[in-house]
């Protein structure tokens, strides 16, 4: 007899969040507090209008509206306490719902209007996820974001910093930003150096174009694993090419509808690609912005395409064998996560 899949055996999972942007996942309460804490004007300091300017609701028409959010919760992280309490949080929500594996991802160029040094940015960052890991079971990795819509000499001189944090909890690269007319290859210089220095990278792409963008951040700039990649069944040699190598895609599901890169989560390729046997993984992409958490999102996919246990249990083990971690600690971390799930999910 299946076994019904509730949403309490999906929070007690052993899971990871491979996708989420730290200025797209602060709680609430704490952007309100830390606004007036340092007199930033917002443009509401009720938390229920807040809500309603800031969580993603179904008058979004395209990924360039779903980003002017972003406008409002970086007013807050432009200094060091704020920056390392937004990542201590993060990670301290992740922990609380069972995230084992936790990549924050963020543009540190984004938080540069009161003149903070990019190392203090990361730092102050990477303060916070360690605080975190040292109260919780969980690990974290920064991913550090080049905007594919800014300089390409300013990706390369965020890929020299990706390069300085190798080793010191930086463990990947990443093209973010509007992805239509900002094609991958412009930055190619910033990839290539990342790539010689031996560092993981990922892509956004494919999301709000076509497969030509998924094809370009594999082929001109070598990613590792692709953001989203909704417009990858598009192209049949190129869907096959990501299979055959295994190069795992970082899927967001309602952040996906929520940006018009699919128009129903009935005309989303997941299923597909987990049919296929693609290396799919759930991820949240911005907890606030679009209302979610890693529970939330195994449930989301539970119900809409009908998964078995055993499915859902494959889709979390894409996610830890995707991670950007050292092989042994990789193994280490999954031989866990597999034990884990063999017991009682409720104790």
């Amino acid at each position: 007899m299946a076994t019904e899949i509730t949403r309490d055996i999906l929070f007690h999972l052993p899971k990871t969040d491979l996708h989420c942007h730290l200025d797209g996942s602060l709680r609430l309460s704490s952007i309100i507090e830390m606004a007036q804490e340092h007199n930033i004007k917002l443009p509401s300091y009720d938390e229920e209008k807040l809500h309603s300017l800031l969580v993603c609701g179904s008058q979004m028409e395209s990924l360039v509206d779903y980003l002017k959010a972003f406008d409002i919760t970086l007013l807050v992280l432009q200094d060091k306490d704020a920056l390392a309490r937004a990542a201590f949080e993060l990670a301290e929500d992740a922990a609380k719902e069972n995230v084992w594996y936790l990549e924050v991802r963020f543009s540190p160029i984004l938080h540069t209007q009161r003149k903070l040094r990019y190392s203090e940015i990361v730092d102050s960052v990477l303060e916070g996820l360690e605080e975190a890991q040292r109260q919780y079971k969980i690990h974290t990795g920064v991913i550090i974001c080049a905007m594919r819509d800014r300089p390409a000499a300013e990706s390369k001189m965020l890929a020299e910093i990706c390069v300085a944090y190798k080793n010191r909890g930086v463990v990947g690269f990443d093209l973010a930003g509007a992805e239509v007319d900002n094609p991958p290859k412009r930055h190619i210089e910033a990839f290539s150096l990342v790539l010689n220095n031996n560092i993981n990278c990922t892509i956004h792409a494919g999301e709000a174009y076509g497969p030509e963008s998924i094809s370009q951040a594999i082929h001109y700039c070598g990613a590792h694993r692709i953001g989203h990649g909704t417009r990858l069944a598009e192209d049949g040699d190129l869907l096959n090419y990501m299979n055959d190598h295994r190069i795992p895609l970082e899927i967001c599901l309602t952040s996906n509808v929520q940006t018009r890169s699919v128009d129903s989560l009935e005309h989303h390729p997941f299923r597909f690609y987990l049919d296929y046997n693609l290396r799919v993984t759930l991820n949240t992409d911005n907890r606030l912005i679009s209302n979610t958490t890693m529970t939330d999102e195994l449930l989301l996919a539970t119900k809409q395409y009908d998964l078995t246990l055993d499915e859902v249990k494959d889709v979390i083990i894409y996610g830890f064998k995707s991670a950007f971690l050292p092989y042994r600690e990789k193994v280490r971390l999954l031989k866990e996560a597999l034990q884990r799930m063999d017991r009682p999910f409720i104790e």
